[in-house]
């Protein structure tokens, strides 16, 4: 606010700032590419709106006073801030475009990444995708991947996440496994080959929660391991045992009658799709674009 109680006109912030960072009207108008003379003429406004002296001249430069130091501290601020605004509308007004590097686990990445890239592409069809699937945590930074899509729960790092959504966790086995005995209770699973899977931190322990039965810890024996989740989905299939698979990867499967839910009254703990992003300033065009696809996915299969 002015003496008077009036805005001032906030481009003439930048003027001023210019004349306090290179300590000359001559090298500021030089910088903005106008007239010293309007330099000379918005400062001075600017300091008859505040209603204080900004810079004084020495032999050798100008410098700002006391005042002049104090808003200047502001201005950039004010300055930075309305500049990542601006960079972050003109970022999500342009069109997509250019390489999309992605990295993703092989289960979610088969069933839901993969398919949804193809979809990218044809919407966005000045954009490529560089789809790389491993159950390996992948460096975004080192390995020049534009977004990580991390499924489970998620660790702590200096990385940009966002939570996207969640899954559910089935215990689940080929109806042929179950037909003699079907578990009843958590501690039934021990009587049951059970399949392993390794990728897992720790696959063999397992929270059940019950409506109305309450919360039930167990853990069990390995009848077969296998180290990834889509080779845990083939041997439950081939009727190897029982496993706990996530619903996105098992729900064709269950609505065929191919696998069955096992114990469909007790809950398994659920767990976070995330997306995680290289820390910058601005998310380009086709990281947001292909983010929003992903979001409106995951809508679609919740709703």
């Amino acid at each position: 606010m002015t003496k008077a109680g009036k805005q001032f006109n906030l481009n003439r912030l930048v003027y001023f700032s210019a004349v306090v960072d290179t300590g000359s009207f001559t090298r500021a108008s030089d910088r903005l590419g106008v007239s010293k003379t309007l330099v000379s003429q918005q400062v001075a406004r600017l300091e008859e709106e505040i209603g204080a002296s900004l810079l004084v001249r020495t032999t050798r430069r100008v410098e700002p006073t006391e005042a002049g130091v104090s808003l200047h501290e502001r201005c950039l601020r004010i300055l930075r801030e309305a500049d990542d605004a601006y960079g972050e509308l003109a970022q999500n007004n342009a069109e997509p475009r250019g390489m999309l590097r992605i990295t993703a686990p092989n289960d979610y990445g088969h069933s839901v990444i993969a398919p949804l890239t193809a979809a990218f592409c044809a919407k966005y069809p000045s954009c490529q995708v560089d789809l790389v699937l491993t159950d390996s945590r992948i460096d975004p930074v080192l390995n020049q991947i534009d977004l990580a899509i991390r499924v489970g729960w998620l660790e702590s790092s200096g990385l940009r996440a966002r939570r996207v959504g969640e899954f559910a966790q089935f215990l689940v086995a080929a109806p042929s496994v179950t037909k003699q005995q079907m578990p009843s209770q958590p501690e039934d699973i021990a009587s049951l080959p059970y399949i392993a899977n390794t990728a897992l931190k720790d696959p063999l322990a397992w929270d059940f929660q019950h409506e109305t039965l309450g919360a039930r810890s167990i853990r069990v024996q390995a009848k077969l391991s296998v180290n990834t989740t889509p080779a845990a989905l083939s041997v439950a299939r081939a009727a190897g045992g029982l496993s706990v698979l996530p619903d996105f990867l098992v729900e064709k499967e269950l609505a065929s009658g191919e696998l069955v839910r096992v114990l469909p009254d007790w809950r398994l703990p659920s767990g976070g799709i995330y997306v995680v992003y290289p820390a910058m300033r601005f998310r380009p065009p086709k990281v947001i674009a292909f983010v929003e696809m992903l979001i409106d996915k995951i809508r679609q299969n919740t709703t």
